[in-house]
């Protein structure tokens, strides 16, 4: 990742705190990895107050953590947090699939369906970074659909854990098998199926249940409960 290009408003700490989680939830930052404020501050040419505060934000969040005469370092992915957002996310989420399926908007099913599509130009590239950023946008456009896509930005503030594992199952699980699931839960909502695209979308959500055991095994450093 291209160091950030300081501007002059958001503030400072803004951008750097933005620039940091960024790195963080896609796994540039692993977790246990210790932050330096003053070689982070002569990578972007900043002062290091605005480092410091932006650590700060981070540990607030559970994505640092701040170890007094030790220094800072990425906090671990809290599985707690992980399985609370998932479980979060199934119950609104499977409400959102029966809302889009009843509404069934054609302009939000075929933005949809270009997502799915570059979700298979990123598998097929192995750039796990543009898939995830075009399963989001899926996601969101589910809310789209049903009218609520204000209920999208409230769930992406929770599951910032969540996006961490995302970031690490998606380079070793199939992703094709994840676009075959968003493809089930396009074609229910595009038929107007309300039972099919819940079930759906449940199914597709809890398949972070079996991933997470298996990733968790495999990295357990990088794992707290």
């Amino acid at each position: 990742m291209q160091p950030i290009v300081i501007t002059a408003a958001p503030s400072v700490t803004s951008q750097v705190y933005d620039w940091l989680r960024q790195r963080v939830l896609r796994g540039e930052l692993l977790p246990g990895e210790r932050l330096s404020e003053t070689e982070i501050a002569g990578e972007i040419g900043v002062s290091r107050q605005p480092v410091r505060e932006a650590f700060i934000r981070l540990a607030s969040e559970g994505l640092a953590e701040v170890r007094p005469q030790r220094g800072t370092y990425i906090g671990k992915i809290s599985i707690v947090a992980v399985l609370s957002a998932r479980m979060i996310r199934e119950a609104v989420e499977s409400d959102l699939a029966r809302m889009a399926a009843a509404a069934r908007p054609a302009e939000a099913v075929g933005r949809m369906e270009a997502e799915i599509e570059a979700q298979t130009r990123a598998d097929a590239e192995g750039s796990v970074e543009r898939f995830i950023e075009s399963d989001d946008r899926f996601h969101r456009l589910l809310a789209v659909a049903a009218g609520q896509e204000m209920v999208w930005d409230e769930l992406e503030r929770m599951k910032s854990q969540m996006n961490r594992l995302r970031h690490l199952s998606m380079r070793v699980f199939d992703r094709a098998h994840t676009i075959a699931q968003h493809r089930e839960i396009l074609d229910a909502v595009r038929r107007g199926r309300e039972d099919e695209a819940e079930r759906a979308i449940r199914v597709h959500l809890r398949q972070i249940l079996t991933e997470l055991p298996r990733i968790a095994e495999t990295h357990p450093d990088y794992f707290t409960e």
